[in-house]
């Protein structure tokens, strides 16, 4: 439509300054620029093109809720030249009524974490699962917190939370069902495509997830979080500084963003103290106690396999100091003995295999 509205006012090709506009790489036609938007909305008025420049400032509505756009442009260029960017988001959001799911890859370093079980499954101990329980409410009430009662003048938007605990214990599960159960998408992060040895280029990646991030809801998941929020050390040579650089920036992108963060390490003394002081809520998960382990076996162990006459789950749920991952690891191998076998029986044989498969990953040996 543009380059149609050139032609009419020239009679051969070329440029027409006053219009703006750039030719884009692949599209051979004129792409709008601000100068563009100021041509055809307010041609010579000044006082409507002062106007006009607002819709792309940042403080605008489309500003603030990345809608409408220029990109950036080299020192010294009018700002107005620069093309008008239309979030392809949106323009799906509009077309379609759905927000399309970001594509997973060095853009979007994040996969969504999804889960078919329920709250049920995930047993707890009562300290731990009221703490998860008082996370769930913050995600359904923390916008009447924060506009209906007044508070967000006085606290930060967002929620940040540490998940510490050994492997296995049930982090990763609980943030797939606080998604599940309030309607949020959750993202873990892939920090293998975030963290880079290029200088700057750490600080880019984060930069991108979060700008993609913003104004979404989602809750963002970092698993293994000591890669990105390690202890900041002294400054013996660059490469220490701009890792403390680095540090210093998530910490400021995850304090200003409103959706919830969630950090998961095997060790919490890992973690840089600046991140721990400006968390709201630490959870410890622990390795699960006999009554845990025992409920882990029963719910775990499917209703359509039936464990043989000498199997006694609270024998091996009291002798064996295993995590539910474990556990689901054991029943999973010995459901499959009984499968080959024919049969829909797991028998103790099975199970003792099993454990010490699993013993045998860590270095132990089954007595």
């Amino acid at each position: 439509m543009i380059d149609q509205s050139v032609e009419q006012v020239l009679s051969a090709s070329g440029d027409f300054p006053r219009i703006g506009g750039v030719r884009g790489k692949n599209f051979r036609g004129i792409l709008p620029t601000g100068e563009t938007a100021l041509f055809l909305l307010a041609a010579g008025n000044l006082e409507k093109r002062v106007q006009l420049q607002k819709l792309f400032g940042v403080e605008h509505l489309f500003g603030r809720k990345a809608v409408l756009w220029l990109e950036d442009l080299p020192q010294g260029e009018p700002a107005m030249s620069g093309r008008i960017i239309l979030s392809k988001e949106f323009v799906d959001l509009c077309l379609t009524g759905q927000r399309p799911k970001p594509r997973f890859g060095i853009n979007f370093p994040a996969q969504q974490l999804e889960t078919l079980q329920d709250w049920e499954d995930l047993v707890l101990n009562e300290m731990t699962m009221q703490q998860v329980r008082d996370l769930e409410t913050w995600l359904q009430y923390g916008d009447v917190l924060l506009q209906d009662w007044g508070l967000a003048k006085k606290i930060k938007p967002g929620f940040r939370v540490l998940f510490h605990g050994p492997p296995g214990t049930g982090k990763t599960l609980t943030a797939s069902l606080l998604g599940k159960f309030t309607g949020r998408p959750v993202y873990r992060i892939d920090l293998s495509l975030v963290v880079s040895k290029y200088i700057g280029e750490t600080e880019k990646n984060l930069a991108h997830l979060f700008n993609t991030a913003e104004n979404k809801d989602w809750i963002l998941f970092f698993d293994e979080a000591d890669a990105l929020f390690g202890k900041r050390t002294s400054v013996r040579d660059a490469h220490d500084k701009y890792a403390n650089q680095e540090v210093s920036f998530l910490l400021q992108r995850t304090e200003n963003y409103a959706g919830l963060v969630i950090l998961a390490t095997n060790f919490k003394s890992n973690i840089d103290d600046s991140f721990a002081r400006r968390f709201q809520s630490h959870i410890y998960f622990p390795l699960p106690r006999y009554e845990e382990r025992l409920r882990l076996w029963h719910s775990i162990i499917p209703e359509k396999v039936k464990p043989g006459t000498q199997v006694d789950l609270h024998h091996i749920a009291s002798q064996y100091e295993l995590t539910g991952a474990h556990i689901t690891n054991i029943v999973q191998y010995a459901c499959l003995q009984a499968i080959s076998r024919g049969e829909s029986t797991i028998t103790e044989t099975d199970l003792l295999e099993g454990i010490r498969n699993e013993y045998a990953k860590e270095g132990k040996v089954l007595k």
